[in-house]
């Protein structure tokens, strides 16, 4: 008997999560040295955290026999000083990941479904298959989310919609008003989740104020993360803003210590070092401008792009990857369930990295 059998079919056709290569997983394939070789495979931030930050995880560090605060008390303070929300709103999570599969434990089950766009980040279809729900996708409006096709492909089994806006791993964006006027279209009874990882590296007058709308669209769920701009993909930490129904509901499924001690209060110092953020947003700014004339000058299109990465068209991207591996330059391919099969996904490095980057993919694509 295959063990295997015992879990639903649902599951077992799973394709799991494949994440960016780590640096020492390549190092031991290509026998290449570490020092050497560039990550811009999982949209991490390059200049690793800020100063504030580590003085926090620093103190943190002299409690780890004990456990965390499972309700995040400090960090979810912190949170309501920024937002303006209630305590009672706010769910944290081993990155907002851990938030995204919160909701699909809480409202998913065989016989439902969820909304979702071509292109969208994998783990929406990953977390909707396994509640054994089921996934209606949309096809993408260039490379982005149709926002009139998500709304009518509402069933009436349908309980979440899922939005990234930022999305990943396109870079594409959808303006407020849009976005807003999508909200009042769909049912009040299905819950909305709008993914806002990137939100940091938006320009002001860009970024949608979900925030506010939660006032007036109960079934709205705001979805963030401190693994991107704030630096502390390591640590896992992300949080939900939700009415506070939906939040008691993620709070009843969440494990008691999903987010660890030093990650609670390396958030929390994060979330306060606005010049760290700026900065970081800064950077990236300058690298996207480098990347995309380095793009042009090669004669390769590429997705405009509003988070910390950008996907380039390179042609036979499975056999581009494999040469910048040989390089020491470590990207992601973007084929499979993105359907993207002539697209790299390269997350913005520093100067030099970014540099480093542009001349192997010179290389590779002479080779």
């Amino acid at each position: 008997m295959d063990l295997r059998d015992l879990s639903p079919a649902y599951v077992r056709s799973i394709a799991p999560y494949q994440p960016g290569k780590p640096i020492s997983e390549l190092a031991r394939e290509m026998g290449l040295d570490e020092t050497k070789i560039v990550k811009l495979a999982s949209n991490e931030n390059p200049l690793g955290i800020g100063p504030r930050t580590r003085a926090a995880i620093e103190a943190a560090v002299r409690d780890l026999a004990r456990y965390p605060d499972g309700n995040g008390f400090e960090l979810k303070q912190a949170l309501v000083r920024r937002y303006g929300v209630d305590m009672g709103q706010v769910v944290l999570g081993n990155g907002s990941n851990d938030v995204l599969e919160l909701v699909s434990l809480a409202f998913l089950a065989p016989g439902t479904s969820a909304v979702m766009s071509q292109h969208a980040f994998a783990v929406y279809p990953l977390a909707t298959q396994a509640r054994g729900a089921r996934s209606i996708v949309t096809p993408a409006k260039q490379f982005g989310h149709d926002l009139e096709a998500m709304a009518a492909a509402v069933a009436e089994d349908t309980k979440v919609v899922w939005v990234a806006n930022p999305n990943n791993p396109t870079g594409t964006l959808a303006a407020s008003d849009a976005l807003e006027k999508f909200l009042r279209r769909v049912p009040e009874h299905v819950l909305v989740v709008i993914d806002e990882a990137y939100n940091e590296y938006l320009q002001a007058d860009l970024r949608a104020d979900t925030v506010k709308w939660l006032r007036r669209h109960a079934n709205l769920v705001v979805t963030r993360t401190f693994s991107k701009a704030y630096g502390l993909a390591g640590l896992r930490v992300g949080y939900a803003l939700a009415h506070a129904s939906v939040a008691d509901v993620l709070n009843r499924v969440r494990q008691p210590f999903n987010v660890n001690s030093v990650a609670l209060v390396a958030a929390a110092a994060a979330l306060d070092d606005m010049e760290f953020v700026a900065r970081s947003y800064a950077e990236n700014l300058r690298g996207m401008r480098q990347v995309e004339a380095g793009a042009k000058q090669l004669g390769l299109e590429w997705i405009p792009s509003y988070g910390n990465f950008i996907t380039i068209r390179v042609g036979r991207a499975a056999e581009i990857y494999k040469r910048l591996l040989r390089r020491g330059v470590i990207v992601r391919p973007v084929g499979g369930g993105y359907e993207l099969p002539e697209h790299l996904r390269v997350t913005i490095g520093t100067e030099a990295e970014n540099e480093r980057f542009l001349a192997a993919l010179a290389a590779s694509l002479k080779e």
